[in-house]
């Protein structure tokens, strides 16, 4: 990761640890150097770069500055106003513009917001130009073969100008109502909308199929998004759905690239739930292309339990589902997905969609004619405990022979009944260990073990 961008994009407090400074600097980067690759491809016109925001107060803000350092550059700005980051990346693939930016910080609070930026394939973007533009924010670009110190302002009629691209959006809408592939006419419907990105799109998208559709958490001001609501606060949905006798419910977070579910009964349906219903589906239709299902390290041991008994294949790659994609393209896989709700479709979206994962849901049940807890029947789910520890150095701590020793003491009284795992945050001073057994009390039971060895050993600050 980057001194600025993350696995999720450039995130922090706005204007604090991400300012309007920032924006108008990563602007007028992206402004200038897609329209020198244009140049020098023999095209005379200004880059075309898309961008998208959530309900935060502070991303007006972000995208005012944006605009200003990109057609300052010589690019012209398209603004699909609020919007979801699964909508940015179709409009970037579908409409052939240079790249996209979404200005969200997912499921934050309010006063945090980030810069997403995705590259022309609606993927998120090379690491190559993410260096570069780090880079221009340190003053340090080096770029086509020369350092600068500062980058050329466009003038006169090489100025950029502003889009008004509202039908990008609306053209996406349009894509996912395509694909539903059943009426959900007399299904009733809960989403949870998080005071976000889908607030105005997956309401109309349900409408459209013929559910019955009930909505919370559609009520943006600037301050509410993601407070007691959406896939964060899935208690929320659960009452929700019981109360008014739902057949299913959906939650998205803050920009709407993730959902979880919560089935007829009020159980929650996490995005581990989610891969086997669509997984076996795929497979029972012959769909599974190489018949696996891409994961990360944090799925559920009952995950892969259920996969095997039904020969169902899988990868485990780090946490992000950036790192998911990129398995998945590098080795043809359809399915995939984070247990926190980022599913990527891989056929129908290049980045992981909330309103796209919940027709695909929705598809399952129709087809099936099931409830949602009937699909979910074969997956176990096993207990979990994770916890952290802050330490002051994160390699030594995890490859301290005593505390590798007691990993593998755990792991071999775990057996095939459960796993451990020990991994370091990316980005803070931690050591996060996590247990799936059997039991609640033999995973806190383990996961103690482990930290006490690793506190024991002086590394815990």
């Amino acid at each position: 990761m980057g001194k600025y961008f993350g696995t999720d994009g450039f995130r922090g407090e706005a204007n604090v640890t991400l300012t309007a400074d920032h924006a108008f600097k990563v602007g007028r980067f992206l402004g200038w150097y897609y329209t020198q690759l244009r140049r020098r491809s023999g095209s005379d016109g200004p880059a075309r770069i898309v961008i998208g925001k959530d309900t935060r107060r502070s991303s007006y803000m972000f995208e005012y500055s944006l605009v200003g350092g990109l057609v300052a550059s010589g690019a012209d700005a398209y603004l699909l106003h609020v919007t979801t980051t699964p909508s940015v990346a179709y409009v970037v693939r579908t409409d052939g513009f240079d790249c996209g930016i979404m200005i969200s910080a997912s499921h934050n609070p309010y006063y945090d917001n980030g810069i997403k930026l995705i590259n022309g394939s609606g993927e998120k973007m090379d690491e190559s130009i993410i260096a570069l533009v780090e880079a221009y924010l340190d003053g340090c670009l080096v770029a086509f073969d020369r350092q600068w110190q500062e980058l050329p302002m466009a003038k006169r009629d090489l100025i950029g100008r502003t889009v008004d691209y509202v039908s990008g959006r609306n053209r996406y809408i349009g894509y996912l109502i395509s694909l539903g592939l059943y009426s959900f006419k007399g299904v009733k419907v809960g989403l949870d909308c998080a005071n976000g990105s889908s607030w105005n799109i997956a309401k109309s998208v349900f409408d459209a199929l013929g559910a019955k559709t009930y909505v919370i958490n559609a009520d943006p001001d600037g301050y509410n998004i993601n407070t007691n609501a959406g896939s964060t606060h899935i208690d929320v949905l659960r009452k929700f759905v019981v109360e008014n006798g739902l057949d299913v419910g959906f939650a998205y977070d803050g920009d709407a690239d993730r959902c979880l579910c919560v089935d007829e009964k009020g159980n929650i349906i996490t995005g581990d739930h989610i891969l086997y219903i669509y997984g076996t589906y795929m497979k029972e239709r012959g769909k599974l292309l190489a018949n696996t299902v891409v994961t990360t390290v944090m799925s559920n041991f009952g995950l892969y339990k259920a996969f095997d008994e039904k020969g169902i294949d899988y990868a485990k790659t780090a946490v992000g589902d950036k790192y998911v994609y990129e398995y998945m393209m590098m080795n043809g896989c359809r399915l995939g997905g984070e247990q926190s709700g980022h599913i990527i479709f891989s056929k129908y979206a290049s980045t992981g969609d909330g309103i796209l994962t919940s027709l695909k849901m929705m598809e399952v049940m129709m087809a099936k004619k099931k409830t949602m807890s009937q699909l979910c029947e074969g997956l176990t789910i096993y207990p979990q405990v994770l916890k952290n520890v802050k330490v002051s150095d994160k390699r030594a701590a995890q490859d301290d022979p005593d505390v590798r020793a007691a990993v593998a003491e755990v792991a071999a009284k775990l057996g095939d009944t459960g796993r451990i795992l020990v991994r370091e945050s990316g980005t803070e001073p931690l050591v996060r260990v996590m247990v799936e057994a059997e039991t609640e009390a033999v995973c806190q039971e383990y996961v103690d073990y482990v930290l006490d060895t690793i506190k024991a050993k002086g590394y815990a600050v």
